[in-house]
């Protein structure tokens, strides 16, 4: 019993010496789990599918307070309306005020995309919809699909899907749909509670918001043929395009600026003609020409006048120079020898701009090509490609083709020197075999060419055999 008493206080005089000294760890209470489920419909009035709808309001409570993120971009409303609802929200209610029109025995469906989100998270309530019948009966057919971009075979969630109830070409230009749907980030999409019938199917850039196509540069999709919408139909595959090929570049507004006075020590520099290589670092790309290129487009060039040497200054033979169109830059076209040093010289009198400025003195270009050991050896062998379809391997760079090889009899790329680095590879049926992708021309009724990525990137090594197996 003393032992019991002696340990019960020494550990009250433990508490309260630590009670004393701060050393207790005193721990906040927590406001519990973080909030990561989005609102719910509580109530709707009219309620949600409804028949024989009538009114021209529509609240909708839900169980938290909510918000409302760039509704006139989310907002879907099928079938399109000639004029959209005004939608407002406050604490926990959204009210939808029609103004358009209903149509008798017609299926309406609201699609608020990623609009409504709760207040305090941010939780979004994705593809909320609210449906509605002015009839007896609500419409529920669904059809589903995919659309991708031809010239890159990858998708483009920014566009929409449209299905117009009247076939001919002219309504894409000049009317709204009957439905629309978007599209998520593979490309897919799904219409819902759709009316049987036969439509025509497009998909296009709407920026503009208005639903419809005007312009060969927007992007754009469309079936060959109307399509048949009934249960378990199965839609086309969309190959979208734009065609710039008519574009023309924009010119930047030109800006009224105040001439300055040059200073000095600029007025006094005497001026020459400026001219530049291809050259960084003083190495040539093996695949590349040696370029001069010109500030200023040229006068004369006198090809005489330049001295193409090694590195011992014995001349070279076996090469000639080509001048582009605008003047401005001249190619010296030679088999190169790697690993080896150039000399141009150039005398002052070479070339002339249509300022008349020449160089002031003689000058020279020091340079070397690189060695075989830059580049990799790239064998590619692929399986299940046909050769019927005329197939282009596509090497693409940060989304921009850098290369091309046009397949002839064999299924293989086999090349000695190859630029190391990373790329992603393409194949392009090529239809009309001028070695680029083509657009297609809706009111010709042509499809564009189709490209089919390969998802497995090519890692090319520098010293290094390089093999890779690629099965379509």
């Amino acid at each position: 019993m003393k032992t019991f008493l002696s340990l019960l206080l020494i550990g009250i005089i433990i508490v309260r010496f630590s009670g004393f000294t701060g050393c207790a760890n005193i721990i906040p209470p927590t406001g519990g789990p973080k909030d990561t489920l989005p609102p719910v419909l509580v109530t709707a009035n009219p309620g949600d599918h409804s028949l024989h709808f009538s009114a021209k309001k529509i609240v909708l409570t839900f169980d938290e307070y909510i918000d409302l993120r760039d509704v006139r971009q989310n907002l879907i409303v099928s079938p399109v309306p000639r004029i959209q609802p005004n939608v407002e929200y406050k604490l926990k209610t959204i009210t939808i005020l029609l103004k358009d029109t209903l149509r008798p025995n017609t299926t309406y469906a609201l699609n608020f995309g990623k609009a409504v989100v709760d207040n305090h998270e941010g939780n979004v309530l994705k593809n909320f919809t609210y449906v509605f019948s002015t009839g007896d009966y609500i419409d529920s057919i669904k059809y589903s699909g995919n659309v991708v971009m031809a010239g890159t075979g990858k998708p483009d969630s920014t566009l929409i899907v449209m299905l117009h109830n009247k076939l001919d070409d002219s309504a894409v230009v000049k009317e709204r749909p009957r439905y629309i749907a978007r599209l998520d980030s593979s490309g897919n999409y799904t219409f819902s509670n759709l009316r049987p019938g036969s439509y025509a199917l497009y998909a296009l850039d709407d920026q503009s918001g208005s639903h419809t196509y005007t312009s060969k540069a927007q992007i754009f999709a469309f079936a060959d043929s109307p399509v048949n919408i009934t249960e378990n139909a199965k839609a086309p595959e969309l190959y979208a395009y734009a065609d710039t090929s008519g574009q023309k570049p924009v010119k930047k507004a030109q800006q009224n600026v105040t001439p300055t006075k040059p200073k000095k020590e600029e007025k006094d520099k005497p001026k020459h003609l400026s001219v530049s290589g291809n050259i960084p670092g003083g190495l040539l790309d093996l695949h590349n020409q040696f370029e001069f290129s010109f500030a200023v487009p040229l006068k004369s060039f006198d090809s005489t006048k330049v001295r193409f040497t090694t590195d011992s200054f014995v001349n070279i033979t076996g090469y000639h120079f080509v001048e582009d169109s605008l003047r401005k830059k001249v190619t010296l076209v030679y088999t190169w020898t790697p690993n080896t040093k150039y000399h141009l010289i150039l005398n002052k009198e070479f070339a002339e701009d249509t300022l008349g400025e020449k160089l002031l003195k003689t000058d020279t270009f020091y340079f070397s090509t690189k060695k075989e050991s830059d580049y990799g050896t790239l064998l590619l062998r692929f399986r299940n490609l046909d050769l019927n379809r005329h197939p282009v391997l596509q090497f693409v760079q940060s989304n921009k083709v850098v290369f091309t090889h046009v397949f002839g009899r064999s299924v293989r790329y086999n090349v000695k020197l190859f630029d190391p680095g990373e790329y992603d590879l393409r194949i392009l049926y090529d239809d009309n075999q001028n070695g680029v992708w083509d657009p297609g021309d809706f009111f010709q009724h042509r499809q564009p060419e189709k490209v089919q990525p390969i998802r497995r990137k090519l890692n090319v090594k520098a010293n290094w055999d390089n093999e890779v197996d690629i099965t379509l």
